[in-house]
């Protein structure tokens, strides 16, 4: 008994690892309802169109967001670490005091958002039209990369990736 115990803990731990995605969680946002402090880890949102949700202090670390539209949508406070948004349109969205670290940013839009006190750590930037961000400072995008077409605020410069 005590060994069927024991392979039964063994099996749980192998099934998933802790901190796993809720599926619940990930499918009511990809049908537009907000989820303030859901765990979306590694959702694929891949060509999502999502206007004006609250997903402030979500968990969407390892999310796919490629080629999403997400307009207006506050990610504050949110980890959105190792995130692969390429090509994804975030216009007017929230990332106040988000943490970006790694995330994949190539050829997003992010006209009008606000990335004031954004961790950015590793980001990739390159080809991003962001010279309408507001709340960006040098000490950010000089921990991020970008390249010659990432479009930036005037006074601001990327290093290259």
């Amino acid at each position: 008994m005590k060994r069927l115990t024991i392979l039964a803990a063994l099996a749980a731990l192998v099934a998933g690892p802790a901190g796993a995605q809720n599926a619940g969680q990930i499918s009511m946002v990809a049908r537009g309802a907000s989820c303030p402090r859901c765990n979306l880890f590694q959702a694929d949102l891949t060509g999502v169109e999502l206007r004006g949700l609250n997903l402030s202090r979500a968990r969407l670390r390892q999310a796919t967001l490629t080629a999403s539209v997400m307009n207006r949508v506050r990610f504050d406070g949110a980890d959105l670490r190792d995130v692969d948004a390429a090509a994804a349109v975030f216009s007017g969205s929230s990332f106040v005091s988000a943490d970006l670290t790694n995330g994949n940013f190539v050829g997003s839009y992010l006209q009008g958002a606000n990335l004031r006190g954004a961790t950015l750590t590793g980001a990739v930037f390159a080809g991003a039209e962001m010279d309408r961000a507001i709340g960006l400072t040098q000490p950010q995008l000089s921990q991020a990369c970008g390249d010659l077409s990432t479009r930036l605020p005037r006074g601001l410069t990327i290093p290259a990736c």
